[in-house]
């Protein structure tokens, strides 16, 4: 089954709570995502998920030279920040999609859906 990356973005500011207007609307949140995260496992999507420090505890790495150059901070500097994931299995992209909006409305953050290399997807890339 494809498997899809559901990257979480929410707003910079007010790290403390993690971009929520109150420690109340984070806790719901928090209670949310878990009842989405239990039904994504029940209905055998789940295979990994995780919320992130915020972008300020970031350190880039750049190993292309030769040296690595390490760097403080997130390598970009944005007003909405990726703040969580899920990696999930669905049948097609219309599936992740509509699972995608369930732990939007979950989490009240904006997800991005990406699917993950196949076989197939770099197969028909080296042919190309």
């Amino acid at each position: 089954m494809p498997r899809y990356l559901l990257s979480v973005f929410g707003p910079t500011e007010r790290p403390e709570l993690g971009g929520y207007a109150s420690k109340e609307a984070m806790l719901e949140s928090f209670a949310d995502t878990g009842a989405f995260n239990d039904m994504l496992e029940r209905e055998g999507h789940f295979v990994f998920a995780d919320g992130l420090e915020p972008a300020a505890t970031a350190t880039t790495v750049d190993g292309q030279g030769d040296k690595p150059v390490i760097t403080d901070g997130p390598y970009l500097e944005a007003k909405e920040q990726l703040g969580g994931f899920w990696v999930i299995e669905a049948a097609d992209l219309d599936e992740a999609l509509a699972l995608a909006a369930e732990g939007s409305r979950a989490c009240r953050g904006t997800v991005e859906v990406r699917p993950f290399h196949t076989e197939e997807s770099v197969k028909a890339l080296l042919d190309s």
